[in-house]
């Protein structure tokens, strides 16, 4: 039975601390997204390789982008649901163990059908943001859990830069030093990540539990947990609330900006300046390195202006973000020197970073009940952004510049519907709304009644 100090919500972030339930889970869940975020791009700085190898054409790599993020799509939606109804803890070690078998398996394609397949397979392990964020959302309390959800999600998201220069490495090593062709080293190379993720999946069963006050299991044996029959209709509420749909519609322009660029960002830069593949590893990378600190920078920033305008200060900041997002994607479509265009990449990587932030410290104060759901539907919307812009990139990195100016364009007409967020629509049942049930530790904050009038 844990401790009443441990069984509620924490107000701060205490990075250096493992033995809380609420750090623990904090910090298990950015390194299990890490991981798979790792697996879900491993590819993308080898593609040149498999390219190669498979002979695929540039439609077949325009397929084989928007394989990678589809299939998250409609697994986001799942794993959200799953959350509400059996807990984060045990959503996560399954998706886990179950996602790492494309990834370790992935090797096997051999022509551009099989090689779809298993993109198609290993998108579903991208879902393991949605249970960062539920997750992170249950451990902290309002007045911090923008920043604790950014800073999870910004630090599990660093997989997707330190990938671009680890994954040539890794590469690079079993053909330069083991000795083994490229066919089999990059086969090897995604094993090694799959069986990571395995491992990880093991790891969170084990050391992490639901809330604060215990799984999703004791806390219903001990009546303080709503049973499952009776949240059959959260995810439909959900759905009835346009207030999600649009904060979907948010995260397609940002989050589904970040998947683009992480996933045709190496191949851009060999193509369109002449890069060396390690090279453009390197350039690619800074791009997901700066997760490090600007997803957690636009969380921090919600939860100020939270602080003093409540929910409608974190809408006004989410739009800034956004706005600013798409102006400085245009600007990077028209860079023509190398000297210029890694700089203003990374202009733009803040300002999308920081809008994925923004997002999620929205997300908790829509439907508390139905917190999985949300978050759910949110992911979701994130990579229906990403499979479209990576459908309308194409597969010839050479039209790819003012296709990136009418991205940007399109980001800077998302930010104008945000402003669109207002209060919830009346909807049933709404008189216990406010109860955070599952969230351990009773009522939300003033902030989140606020945000409900």
């Amino acid at each position: 039975m844990p401790s009443a100090a441990s069984a509620e919500k924490s107000t701060k972030i205490e990075l250096l601390r493992f033995n809380t339930p609420q750090m623990r889970a904090f910090h298990l869940s950015w390194m299990a997204f890490f991981l798979c975020f790792f697996a879900w791009f491993g590819l993308a700085p080898l593609m040149t390789v498999v390219r190669s190898e498979l002979q695929l054409t540039g439609e077949q790599v325009r397929w084989c982008l928007a394989g990678s993020v589809a299939a998250t799509v409609f697994a986001r939606l799942l794993i959200g649901w799953l959350c509400d109804r059996i807990g984060p803890r045990l959503t996560y070690s399954w998706l886990l163990i179950l996602g790492s078998v494309p990834v370790m398996l992935v090797g096997l394609a051999d022509r551009f059908e099989t090689f779809l397949l298993f993109r198609l397979l290993i998108g579903v392990i991208g879902a393991s943001f949605v249970v960062t964020q539920c997750h992170t959302s249950l451990m902290f309390a309002p007045n911090c859990v923008g920043t604790a959800n950014a800073t999870g999600a910004g630090w599990g998201n660093l997989g997707g830069g330190v990938v671009q220069f680890a994954m040539p490495a890794m590469f690079a090593l079993f053909v330069g030093v083991l000795g083994l062709s490229e066919a089999w080293s990059w086969r090897l190379a995604m094993f090694v990540a799959g069986a990571l993720c395995f491992a990880m999946g093991i790891a969170y069963r084990w050391f992490t539990q639901d809330t604060p006050a215990g799984n999703f299991a004791e806390l219903r044996s001990r009546g303080q947990l709503a049973a499952k029959a009776s949240q059959k209709g959260l995810f439909w509420q959900a759905c009835r609330d346009y207030r999600v749909w649009l904060l979907a519609v948010a995260y397609g322009a940002c989050f589904g900006i970040e998947l683009t660029l992480d996933n045709v960002a190496h191949t851009y830069f060999v193509d369109q300046f002449g890069l060396s593949l390690t090279a453009a590893g390197w350039a690619a990378g800074a791009f997901g390195m700066m997760n490090l600190f600007a997803r957690a920078l636009g969380g921090y920033i919600a939860d100020w202006f939270g602080k003093s305008w409540s929910l409608k200060g974190r809408v006004t900041w989410l739009f800034i973000a956004l706005f600013c997002e798409g102006l400085t994607l245009m600007l990077f479509s028209q860079c023509r020197r190398i000297e210029l265009a890694i700089p203003v990449m990374l202009l733009t990587g803040l300002f999308v970073k920081m809008s994925n932030g923004a997002t999620y410290s929205v997300v908790p104060f829509l439907n508390p009940r139905a917190l999985g759901s949300v978050a759910g539907i949110v992911g979701a919307g994130g990579n229906v952004g990403a499979v479209s812009a990576a459908l309308f990139l194409g597969g010839m990195s050479a039209d790819w510049p003012a296709r990136f100016l009418v991205l940007g364009f399109g980001v800077v007409m998302c930010s104008l519907a945000v402003l669109a967020l207002g209060p919830a629509p009346k909807m049933a049942p709404d008189s216990d709304l406010l109860e955070s049930a599952p969230i351990a530790g009773g009522r939300l904050t003033l902030e989140l009644e606020q945000a409900r009038a």
